[in-house]
């Protein structure tokens, strides 16, 4: 039998199966006909044309999202889907809000499996987050980010210049989860193995060990996603809804960051976050430069450190500035959140740091360690374009 057990949504996430995997697992009991996989159609036109259905962007920008939940999730689940809404709203323009009286809105509910509608589709629209089997931080922002306007990745219209799909290991039946849309709106920006709409390698296989979708040209490439929103999943939700957020999110077992142009002086009027999301508890921060504006209160130029993935987590460093070294900075989680803020009155050469994680070994070739100027961030595309 798959059956999950649902993890405490504070757990770090331990298993190699990719997101899409479980979801299926799951939803393969569901009564729900669904398309792709976890996609519910649309009650008028066909599933996959949306052309008017993103949600509305408020005068300051922000993208309110209203949501209802089911009544039957207990304090473990609220606190799992709202731990998964924070990191959209630390990354990007998307603020999910509790309904008050908005026509349309996402109602949340624990149904038979891990499904959603694809877009705005108007009234109240379920996103199924089962109890027993959905509550990953990827599967919810998986459904959420279907809600949001986003298909599987492997259905882009490009998708053949990066995936060879083998339908010789595809049962007939399910051939048609894996159709490409030929005017997807890919926004001008790079296909990605990792996105979190991905399928993993042996969806719907009907031989066991043989892949379904195969990257090209390099077939050692990972697919799928384990852990939740990748860089480029959060730069297409920022071109989608026209937001510049300077955003990035570091998910190796160690790494560094440091503030634009360092060691040259950083830019006035900035707003800039890094999410730090590893695989292991216990990140350390250790900053080796600290060179801001010092204010009063540190009210102009700052860096602030937070316990976990949004700015209502607790905080670990509050408003910092000047020449003197922080502390190093331990989170009680495989979440942290930094975030550095300047003024316009002037500028210091910033900061540099670097982060370590408790796991001894990243089981991932090649990301062991991670470094980004916050220019380098694949976000800044959204602004450049």
């Amino acid at each position: 039998e798959d059956i999950y057990e649902s993890p405490s949504p504070t757990e770090p996430d331990t298993e190699e199966e990719v997101i899409f995997n479980r979801i299926l697992k799951i939803n393969k009991d569901s009564s729900q006909y669904l398309q792709e996989g976890d996609i519910a159609p649309r009650r008028s036109r066909s599933a996959i044309n949306c052309r008017y259905c993103n949600w509305p962007q408020s005068s300051d920008g922000i993208v309110r999202v209203p949501y209802v939940l089911d009544p039957t999730y207990e304090e473990s689940h609220i606190n799992g889907i709202h731990d998964a809404m924070a990191e959209f709203e630390a990354l990007t323009c998307i603020k999910f809000v509790k309904r008050k009286t908005e026509r349309d809105y996402l109602s949340i509910k624990s149904a038979d499996g891990c499904w959603s509608n694809y877009g705005r589709v108007g009234g109240g629209q379920t996103v199924s987050v089962m109890k027993g089997g959905c509550m990953w931080k990827g599967i919810i922002q998986h459904e959420l980010d279907h809600a949001l306007g986003f298909l599987h990745e492997h259905s882009r219209s490009d998708r053949d210049k990066h995936v060879k799909i083998m339908w010789e290991y595809i049962s007939p039946a399910d051939r048609p989860d894996f159709k490409k849309f030929e005017n997807s709106n890919n926004l001008g920006l790079p296909y990605d193995y990792s996105s979190v709409m991905h399928y993993g390698p042996y969806t719907f296989t009907n031989t066991t060990g043989k892949a379904t979708i195969v990257p090209i040209p390099d077939e050692s490439v990972q697919i799928g996603q384990r852990q939740g929103l990748s860089n480029l999943d959060v730069a297409k939700i920022n071109k989608l809804y026209n937001c510049s957020r300077c955003s990035t999110i570091l998910d190796a077992a160690s790494g560094s960051l440091r503030s634009a142009n360092h060691p040259r002086n950083y830019s006035d009027n900035t707003n800039c976050v890094w999410l730090i999301r590893t695989r292991s508890r216990k990140i350390s921060l250790h900053f080796q430069a600290f060179e801001l504006q010092t204010t009063r209160g540190c009210q102009g130029d700052y860096v602030k450190v937070y316990d976990g993935s949004s700015k209502s987590s607790a905080v670990l460093m509050d408003k910092t500035c000047g020449s003197k070294l922080p502390n190093d900075i331990v989170a009680s989680s495989n979440l942290m959140l930094i975030e550095f803020v300047t003024d316009g009155a002037g500028t210091a050469s910033g900061f540099e740091a670097i982060f370590t994680s408790g796991r001894s070994e990243n089981k991932e070739s090649g990301k062991e360690k991670q470094s980004f100027n916050v220019t380098a961030s694949v976000t800044s595309m959204v602004e450049r374009e």
